[in-house]
């Protein structure tokens, strides 16, 4: 089939890649099943066909609320590549954080697994979205009351025509917008980030060359694909080189390790508690890897014994670590193959090509090497803005298009980028982004709290945790067990405070804002 699509665009890539390698293997889902790059674009030109049968429009978007699977790979690439925009809702969140994203994205469709480890999903889904959305519940799986199931859906025997996808497709230009990448802000209210075609293609093809992945590896997929990790750096950078990619619904280290030895996986990324547990494994009896090639992380600091361990124990051959944000759609810099391991170990790597990136004083000033000061960064990558909020687009990216990432870091004078500190008030668990404004206005919300306050406290497998501190409502008791239930029912589980302590009133700094540095000390000391 002749290519219809630009191919700075996803469409484009796919049909690029499925060209070239109609019959390398593209995906491998967990139950084993392989499917050929040829046979992914068919099924992708399916999937798009459904959507149009449902009325996605050209700039429509369509949530995808599941675990990684080919499914969502299927849908991912049917939604973009009919020029709709793709909303990634990850799994860890609740019901009603899913919901108020749906809602306020007005989305069109909202694609649902029937279950995931036993929960169900769809039927509540449908059941909370009534009388709240309008859109249509579409389910991997059985489907919902009121909902429909994506199998069948994509059975129908009058779906549009073919042509018509191939009109949709060539429609697709760069600059559009194909992901609506929500993130977590100091407010504490996720943002939307408006990521665009060209710069998902352009940014993740440097990524791909810079870490060498080709069509000869093999590469599990363990980020969530709701992540800009997992769909982005996942799967579009397999499909970016012509790899076998294998999306991984749930990590558990023992299953990880068996899948790479059993597929001779090459390419493995994850944060740093991601090798961390790997190599737990390892200890704990597990046979270590032959066949890793490469090892990408980042996310948090990476303690050089890690560094050497993953290149000892689990035989890694190159280690790269890497820093960007979602509103750069994903990497800024990254370090290089040849690296030695501390610069890896301390240091983020060098800019990508085409991103330029500065360390600015309180004045917006480049200051000289080694010198601390805000990173800022521009390139392709840029956000378009965040969804309906010009106000807080126009705070983070100037008029001439520098984004000010709100980190704190330095750069020597080959360009390696060091981080030291972060300006936003973000909690990075395990790799995700916690708003600490978040917990504290779900603990705000118990009938027994005044105030809270959270900071992140060092934890030795997943970075830094949660630590919340609450003052009594007046004549009330604020009970710590009451209080983790409470933020259990209403937040992600890596969003959960580790502990609650209950004091008489918070500390303030001169200005009158809570002292979090004096709180952050007191949480580090030891629990008597």
């Amino acid at each position: 089939m002749t290519p219809v699509a630009n191919e700075l665009t996803i469409p484009g890539r796919l049909e690029r890649t499925c060209a070239e390698h109609r019959d390398g293997t593209a995906l491998v889902s967990q139950a084993a099943e392989r499917v050929s790059y040829g046979d992914l674009l068919e099924r992708v030109r399916v999937g798009a066909r459904a959507l149009l049968d449902l009325g996605v429009d050209s700039g429509a978007r369509v949530a995808l609320w599941a675990p990684n699977s080919v499914e969502w790979v299927v849908a991912s690439l049917a939604t973009v590549a009919i020029g709709a925009q793709l909303v990634p809702l990850n799994t860890r969140w609740r019901l009603h954080e899913v919901l108020d994203l749906v809602v306020r994205a007005r989305c069109a469709v909202w694609f649902v697994p029937d279950e995931f480890l036993g929960t169900p999903m769809a039927g509540p889904a449908a059941e909370a979205a009534r009388g709240r959305w309008d859109g249509r519940v579409v389910a991997f799986g059985a489907p919902p009351a009121g909902g429909l199931a994506w199998a069948a859906v994509t059975r129908r025997a009058d779906l549009p025509s073919s042509a018509l996808v191939d009109a949709r497709m060539a429609a697709v230009r760069p600059d559009d917008v194909s992901h609506v990448q929500f993130t977590s802000g100091t407010t504490g209210r996720p943002k939307g980030a408006l990521l665009r075609h060209a710069a998902m293609v352009l940014t993740t093809a440097a990524w791909a060359q810079i870490v060498g992945l080709t069509t000869a590896d093999r590469y599990p997929i363990v980020s969530p694909m709701a992540h800009i990790g997992g769909h982005k750096t996942g799967s579009l950078a397999a499909l970016t080189a012509g790899a076998a990619s294998y999306p991984v619904a749930r990590f558990d280290a023992g299953e990880l390790l068996e899948l790479v030895r059993t597929e001779e996986a090459t390419v493995l990324q994850g944060p740093p508690t991601m090798f961390s547990s790997l190599l737990d494994a390892v200890d704990a009896g597990a046979a270590p890897p032959r066949s890793l090639r490469v090892g990408i992380t980042g996310s948090a600091v990476i303690p050089p014994a890690l560094l050497r361990r993953m290149v000892t124990t689990l035989g890694v051959a190159h280690v790269h670590a890497g820093y960007g944000l979602t509103e750069t759609t994903g990497v800024c810099t990254i370090t290089r193959a040849d690296d030695p391991l501390d610069l890896v170990a301390e240091s983020s790597g060098r800019a990508i090509d085409g991103v330029e990136l500065r360390i600015v004083d309180d004045g917006g000033n480049p200051v000289p090497p080694r010198t601390r000061g805000q990173i800022v960064v521009r390139g392709p990558g840029t956000m378009t803005g965040y969804l309906d909020d010009a106000e807080a687009t126009h705070e983070v990216v100037s008029a001439d298009g520098w984004l000010s990432t709100g980190d704190v870091g330095w750069v020597d004078e080959a360009g390696n980028l060091r981080i030291v500190d972060r300006i936003k008030d973000m909690i990075i668990v395990g790799g995700f982004n916690t708003s600490p404004a978040e917990i504290e206005r779900a603990l705000e919300e118990h009938e027994t709290v005044a105030q809270a306050a959270v900071v992140g406290v060092p934890d030795e497998r997943l970075g830094e945790v949660p630590c919340a501190f609450v003052v009594p409502a007046p004549g009330a008791e604020a009970d710590e067990a009451a209080l983790l239930a409470w933020a259990k029912e209403r937040l992600a589980g890596y969003k959960v405070p580790r502990r609650v302590c209950v004091v008489d009133a918070l500390p303030l700094t001169p200005v009158g804002k809570v002292d979090k540095q004096q709180l952050a000390a007191t949480a580090r000391q030891p629990v008597l």
